[in-house]
């Protein structure tokens, strides 16, 4: 529940103990790409993100089996990794299998959120796209594939040899690099890139 994790922040923070989440996407080589892409922007230029996001039919029977908090909650996350703090949220949802999702941040950006478990897992569906006032964009696929505008001119390019992420070495997927910071983290002494607080 939120305040239970309410409750494990509270004692990370009180104890000086490290608590990550599981938020592989902030560290999918392709977000990793688009957080720092999108710094170099002032904040106020962000105008848009849209996303379509879904899987194979999830049974929703208990928490551990909804898609909205199992698969859903990554894309959920990223969304405000990318883009900042959500202001305003409006959802509609069918039967707990498909939502409709719109966004106002708090710099003043809009977003929309296709969420459903009508498809597949062996087909990925995962499409991000980022405008930014002034011609700027880019455009993800599958977490791995990426193209990038500046100016309404494509400046960036990036497709790797695997069509599916999850063929990669876990960069692509973010589950390897996660991992790995979680373990520089203990050992740095500082938190990850995805805390519980944020959580």
């Amino acid at each position: 529940t939120a305040a239970a994790a309410l409750e494990v922040a509270r004692v990370s923070v009180e104890t000086g103990v490290l608590c990550s989440t599981g938020f592989k996407k902030r560290y999918a080589t392709a977000y990793d790409r688009a957080k720092q892409w999108l710094s170099t922007f002032p904040e106020e230029d962000l105008s848009s993100i849209g996303v379509d996001y879904c899987s194979a039919r999830y049974s929703n029977e208990t928490p551990r089996s909804e898609f909205l908090l199992d698969f859903a909650i990554h894309i959920i996350d990223l969304t405000g990794f990318l883009f900042g703090e959500v202001a305003q949220v409006c959802a509609f949802t069918r039967d707990h299998h498909a939502y409709g999702v719109s966004l106002r941040f708090r710099n003043g950006a809009v977003g929309t959120l296709n969420l459903n478990d009508a498809r597949s897992f062996q087909i990925p569906t995962e499409e991000v796209e980022l405008s930014v006032n002034g011609g700027h964009f880019m455009t993800i696929h599958n977490s791995s594939v990426w193209r990038i505008a500046e100016h309404q001119e494509t400046t960036e390019w990036r497709e790797p040899p695997t069509f599916t992420s999850a063929g990669d070495s876990g960069r692509d997927t973010g589950h390897l690099a996660e991992i790995e910071d979680f373990v520089k983290a203990v050992v740095e002494g500082r938190e990850t890139r995805s805390c519980i607080r944020e959580s």
